[in-house]
């Protein structure tokens, strides 16, 4: 199988997803989004998603092992392990 994209939504950076996860998938159909779109998920503290406390500690952020904001990025080859974490800005159609 090729490159599958996920995506977890996740209301902890600012507020940016307040909505159920019928009211998230409806706002990405509406842009015609192409990849997996996983249930909502907290992906720091305590009550972060255990995918998510093994994606930040193997590949930590600049200012330590948490995620500063939202669409940070992290690429995982077939065997699971992570081979790169990409910033918010980094645009994935180029990296």
């Amino acid at each position: 199988m090729g490159l599958r994209i996920l995506g977890f939504p996740c209301n902890q950076f600012g507020g940016q997803e307040p909505g159920s996860e019928t009211d998230i998938r409806a706002f990405a159909d509406g842009y015609k989004v192409q990849w997996d779109l996983a249930s909502k998920v907290e992906v720091n503290g305590e009550k972060a998603h255990p995918l998510w406390k093994y994606l930040k500690a193997k590949q930590g952020g600049t200012l330590g092992k948490f995620i500063k904001w939202n669409f940070t990025k992290f690429l995982v080859d077939k065997n699971g392990q992570v081979v790169n974490r990409y910033g918010t800005t980094t645009n994935p159609s180029v990296s």
